[in-house]
């Protein structure tokens, strides 16, 4: 069972999400300002974080930007809920490291669904480039260096 991290200070919201990813077997933990949010993140690595970027103290841009600092959870997938819906907003937060952006108002079962295929992709395994290396030499599949 996958675990979720939702940083949002709105109640209902995280009431929302949590009630309809929980129904979907998912594990929810909520956190309602960034600072509480980027420390549970360290201490629990949840398999994805829900993060929105208007948060009390430290935003979500903040937030999303110290997690992919820190080796520890840097690959943890990022799906960014928020009211900042313009393509200036999303492409600062794909650009920041989001895996996904969704404004709001949005439907509960495509948030579902958009939990599901990042959490999929993120399971996924890494293509292998064929590239060897020993000491000194390296190979690729089109031959040695």
């Amino acid at each position: 069972m996958a675990s979720i991290l939702l940083i949002d200070d709105e109640p209902d919201l995280v009431s929302l999400v949590r009630f309809n990813l929980e129904r979907e077997g998912y594990r929810v933990r909520a956190a309602a300002d960034g600072a509480a949010g980027y420390e549970a993140a360290k201490r629990d690595l949840p398999d994805l974080i829900l993060l929105d970027l208007m948060l009390p103290g430290m935003d979500g841009l903040e937030v999303c930007r110290r997690l992919r600092a820190e080796s520890r959870t840097a690959r943890i997938p990022i799906i960014m809920l928020t009211a900042k819906g313009g393509e200036a907003d999303r492409v600062v937060g794909l650009e920041m490291g989001a895996d996904d952006y969704v404004a709001k108002p949005f439907s509960p079962r495509e948030l579902v669904a958009r939990v599901k295929a990042v959490l999929r992709r993120a399971a996924a395994p890494q293509e292998d480039d064929g590239a060897l290396a020993a000491g000194r030499f390296s190979s690729t599949r089109g031959g040695t260096r």
